[in-house]
């Protein structure tokens, strides 16, 4: 149980974090977003959640993403979130951007997974239920599902658009061309899609150009998981794998991913972001917010000094020609999309 320590957000919060328009809607949101995949489960000590939050905010970052099945386990990420929203951000409600999303797999059964009207309208009943909310900003299809009709999967976000439960509607994993199905799909019914996520960085590049392209097109905004390729962007393993780190125990990043050729790659951009007086994360967040159709990057953080690290990528965005073209020499596919099923559609 957290301490009831009253919670006053800086006063400065909104000065230095840059805001960027969604697309063409009404909506900005800040550079950097905060993503809770990992770190905010049941797992870890809630006052490090708590601290990681708060000063989130207190830096600006008033978007929180979130997923039903984040954790672990599935759904803790959304209780906690919930606790922390209840003791600290409740009288800041109308300040933030609080995101999350159904697709994949959360219950047992045929309706707990996918892109079927059943499940997604439960799982977002489910989800403010652990938030304690009475609406989500954003509520995103997860991935795309190839059994359940378009229609079914965008009527249903149409349908929690219309009932208060979520303002928005987004997609992620979705293909250039499923975005467009779904913008028009969504279009149609009245409710515009906001938002596409994403995995995208300097070793997963999937997005360009075609996805880029339709978005910008369309006029909906983009957002990018995993801007640090789940660690590899990071100086954590440019001499092997440390201990406790994400590779080093079974996740999401295998360390297989962490090739001879993929580190040489990850050592090259080092220098090139030392050279630039950045970090390597510093400088991969930099380079995914270039393109000015990147609304926000989604990081994840295990420590407030971690945050703060990344969140100082903002006093350098730009990069000179040169800088870009030797970044292309070594930021390149390192097949580490393990969400390209959903994509490839």
């Amino acid at each position: 149980m957290l301490a009831r320590v009253p919670y006053a957000p800086a006063d400065d919060r909104y000065v230095r974090m840059p805001y960027r328009r969604t697309g063409r809607s009404g909506l900005k949101l800040p550079a950097i977003s905060l993503g809770l995949w990992w770190n905010f489960g049941h797992d870890r000590p809630l006052e490090t959640s708590r601290a990681i939050v708060r000063r989130a905010f207190d830096l600006g970052i008033t978007h929180f993403d979130l997923a039903n099945n984040y954790g672990p386990p599935y759904g803790s990420a959304e209780e906690s979130f919930g606790v922390l929203m209840a003791q600290d951000l409740r009288p800041f409600r109308d300040e933030l951007v609080i995101s999350t999303k159904a697709g994949y797999d959360m219950w047992p059964g045929p309706y707990g997974e996918w892109g079927s009207r059943k499940y997604l309208l439960a799982s977002l009943d489910q989800s403010l239920a652990r938030m304690g909310l009475e609406y989500v900003d954003i509520f995103y299809s997860h991935r795309f599902d190839p059994e359940t009709p378009l229609e079914e999967t965008m009527g249903a976000l149409d349908s929690a658009v219309r009932a208060g439960k979520a303002l928005y509607a987004g997609i992620s994993s979705y293909s250039a061309e499923k975005t467009r199905e779904a913008a028009a799909i969504l279009r149609d019914l009245g409710t515009p899609l906001l938002i596409h996520q994403p995995s995208y960085s300097m070793l997963n590049r999937w997005i360009e150009p075609d996805v880029l392209d339709a978005l910008g097109e369309l006029g909906v905004g983009c957002i990018a998981f995993s801007p640090l390729a789940q660690g590899m962007l990071t100086d954590k393993y440019l001499d092997g794998i440390p201990e406790g780190s994400r590779a080093s125990w079974p996740s999401s990043l295998s360390p297989s991913l962490l090739t001879e050729e993929a580190v040489a790659r990850i050592r090259a951009l080092n220098e090139i972001a030392s050279g630039r007086g950045q970090t390597l994360a510093q400088m991969a967040l930099a380079w995914v917010l270039r393109d000015d159709r990147v609304t926000s990057a989604v990081i994840g953080a295990s420590s407030v000094a971690q945050l703060e690290e990344n969140v100082a990528a903002l006093d350098r965005l730009g990069f000179s020609e040169d800088e870009l073209a030797e970044i292309d020499r070594h930021a390149t596919d390192s097949a580490i999309n393990i969400w390209a099923a959903s994509s490839e559609k």
